[in-house]
């Protein structure tokens, strides 16, 4: 099947070209299992105060391991097309664990995580797992809203002495401040899905109707200042 992809500030999606193709398959998976939620007329209200028409947790796909097979079989096909010389999974905790887990078996790779801040006891690891100095590193997420905890991750990492060449995850917003960040880290971002190709198939599929599709859209643009 064809597939193509769009470059934009250092971040990469891959632009849905047919109905079967990875980016429209996962965003209907993540409806079908309720890992995303749309409900722009009751939006939910994030940790960081900001109200919003959907609420998304990818770990919920991994109950379901038909779902859950294709996501790692996915991630590992990109990270092997576009970062090949990668020596060494790492997940991003919390919800970058399991997905990074299941990645690095796949792909036969050493594996480590990374935490938010370094533990307060026993031996106060951030990063858990071996990593050696020099090692080419590809992290793996759920989830990018802004980016800021996976670009906390990444520092870790490059100041541990490894080296971080791309950041893959699900599914992203979208978002201009994410794609901002991820350009001044100098990191790659690739996405499975994004917002964009989500909002296509809830349409198609029945899960909003065409009039809410406005609001929604205006949310992606504006998202501190969206329903205030």
């Amino acid at each position: 099947m064809g597939r193509d992809k769009k470059e934009k500030n250092n971040i990469m999606y891959l632009r849905p070209m047919q109905k079967s193709n990875t980016a429209l398959q996962i965003a209907s998976y993540l409806l079908e299992t309720e890992a995303v939620k749309l409900r722009p007329e009751n939006p939910f209200t994030w940790s960081s105060g900001w109200q919003s028409p959907i609420y998304c947790d990818n770990r919920v796909t991994l109950s379901f391991p038909a779902i859950r097979s294709f996501i790692k079989n996915a991630l590992s096909d990109e990270i092997r097309k576009r970062f090949a010389e990668v020596e060494v999974i790492g997940g991003v905790a919390t919800a970058g664990i399991s997905q990074g887990a299941l990645v690095a078996d796949v792909l036969d790779l050493p594996y480590i995580y990374v935490r938010p801040e370094p533990k307060k006891h026993g031996m106060g690891n951030q990063i858990e797992g071996r990593l050696q100095e020099g090692q080419k590193v590809v992290l793996v997420e759920d989830l990018v809203s802004t980016g800021g905890s996976s670009l906390k991750a990444a520092q870790a990492i490059n100041e541990a002495g490894g080296e971080v060449i791309g950041l893959i995850a699900i599914f992203t917003y979208g978002f201009e401040k994410a794609a901002q960040n991820f350009k001044e880290a100098n990191i790659p971002l690739v996405c499975l899905s994004n917002y964009q190709n989500l909002l296509g198939i809830a349409l198609e599929q029945g899960y909003i109707k065409a009039e809410m599709l406005e609001t929604l859209s205006d949310w992606r643009k504006s998202p501190e200042t969206w329903k205030k």
